[in-house]
């Protein structure tokens, strides 16, 4: 083993991921989860898939029946990270609208 893998990060599952972060999601109250996305007020908002090596996610610019969708892949848990932080800006600036 060399000193290299010593302080390697482990290998990213998308599957465990889509599971923590669904988890993390349902914990924002105004979020619904109805299949593999979320709604907010009965409008969808989010949409989550595992790829082989990454998340496919889409985040709705704004809550609307047909919105206009932001597309990102997660490929590490900063990422997913980053992006629960961008959904909490978003439903925060939402609630304000």
């Amino acid at each position: 083993m060399s000193a290299d893998d010593f302080f390697a990060s482990p290998p990213f599952k998308p599957d465990a991921a889509l599971v923590q972060l669904k988890r993390s999601l349902r914990e924002l109250r105004p979020l619904l989860e109805r299949g593999e996305g979320f709604e907010l007020q009965g409008q969808p908002v989010l949409q989550l898939g595992a790829q082989a090596d990454h998340l496919q996610v889409r985040i709705a610019r704004k809550p609307a029946r047909s919105p206009q969708w932001d597309t990102r892949q997660l490929r590490n848990a900063a990422e997913v990270r980053s992006f629960i932080d961008e959904v909490k800006r978003r439903l925060a600036r939402w609630s304000e609208e």
